[in-house]
């Protein structure tokens, strides 16, 4: 039956671009909706959405692709009897900890709940729905693999040494810009403040640009702009590897931060029964089995393969760091602290005598 089951689910996958097709050629109609916010690319995701409205076909699935901050936002913006969103999911914990703790979502308990970890799962309203590592991304044309550098403080010292061999040629996240960003940076801080601040300043003073999303860093990294990524979703990566081998990833053995994107039903959803179905459905088994192959480690512990958390925690063994689901998150949500971060990261940048590549603020 399983061995069924992962054939069904690979058919799904191989017949995407064939059931959009049919699904425009026919003009199929849809009963019922389910809107979802959420901060993950549709290109990444929309082998999900496919599977689940092939085995849900009266269910039409309403995407919304966004970035971390603005997704926040907009919900804010709607919250309320005029909210449009049924389903809130997002990478950035700490944002979505903060709307559930502030009272945003509605509890939802069943089978497919009750088979999370406890810590995947935050008093039945949020829910963690994958495990994905954050690594460095290199140009394997353009650094050999045995020069980049295996931890967070052996990076600060590459980029003390030998400042030339990266110079305006790193990126990482923008934390004024996106959510996720934010998250990370303040994790690595949370895990070694010496060294955090000490990476920061190496490399503004080789030059490092600062991007909203983890595709346009290796956007930059394949185009040529970029030669090294800095916090980036490994899961990204490794998708972007597959069909470029240009990209190469490492995970840090001294610590590698573990994020899962975090999903919960809106207390104000339009359509809660369709958010139930899809909430249910991205944590079955088939679901989660999905997600690890694209490239999304599963959650669950009775889905095996290299893609597994079980798999991903043997990898990694001591270096294994995930960001707990619970309100510790909102630590660094809170405004005096989240100020002083940010103060802090600006004058990081602007003490170095090097030019940072540094867009405008939105």
């Amino acid at each position: 039956m399983a061995k069924e089951r992962g054939m069904n689910i690979k058919q799904s996958l191989r017949t995407l671009s064939v059931g959009i097709a049919l699904a425009c050629l026919t003009g199929a109609s849809f009963a019922r909706t389910v809107v979802i916010y959420a901060a993950a690319d549709l290109e990444v995701i929309e082998p999900l959405i496919v599977d689940f409205e092939q085995t849900h076909p009266d269910i039409k699935v309403e995407y919304h692709d966004l970035q971390t901050t603005d997704l926040y936002q907009r919900f804010l913006k709607e919250t309320g009897p005029e909210s449009k969103a049924d389903i809130v999911w997002s990478s950035a914990m700490d944002l979505q900890m903060k709307l559930v703790n502030d009272g945003h979502a509605q509890p939802h308990r069943s089978d497919e709940t009750k088979a999370l970890p406890p810590w995947a799962k935050w008093k039945d309203e949020a829910f963690g729905t994958t495990f994905e590592p954050v690594c460095f991304a290199y140009n394997r044309e353009r650094l050999p693999a045995e020069d980049v550098p295996l931890s967070h403080a052996e990076l600060a010292r590459f980029l003390k040494e030998h400042p030339q061999r990266l110079r305006n040629r790193l990126a990482t996240y923008d934390p004024h810009r996106s959510g996720l960003g934010y998250l990370l940076h303040s994790q690595d801080l949370e895990a070694n403040p010496v060294v955090f601040w000490n990476l920061i300043r190496e490399m503004s003073r080789v030059g490092l640009s600062i991007e909203p999303t983890t595709t346009q860093m290796l956007d930059r990294i394949v185009s040529g702009k970029s030669d090294f990524g800095y916090n980036v979703l490994c899961s990204y990566t490794r998708a972007r590897a597959n069909t470029d081998a240009r990209i190469g990833s490492v995970m840090p053995r001294d610590y590698t931060l573990v994020m899962s994107r975090i999903a919960f039903i809106n207390r104000h959803a339009p359509h809660p029964d369709e958010a139930k179905i899809w909430l249910d459905y991205v944590l079955s088994r088939r679901g989660q089995a999905i997600f690890s192959l694209i490239g999304l480690h599963s959650v669950r512990s009775d889905v095996e393969g290299d893609a597994s958390a079980a798999s991903l925690r043997k990898k990694l063994g001591n270096a294994f760091r995930p960001i707990v689901l619970n309100t510790g998150l909102l630590t660094y949500i809170d405004r005096s602290k989240r100020e002083l971060f940010l103060q802090q990261w600006d004058a990081a940048l602007t003490a170095s005598p090097l030019d940072s590549v540094r867009p405008p603020r939105r």
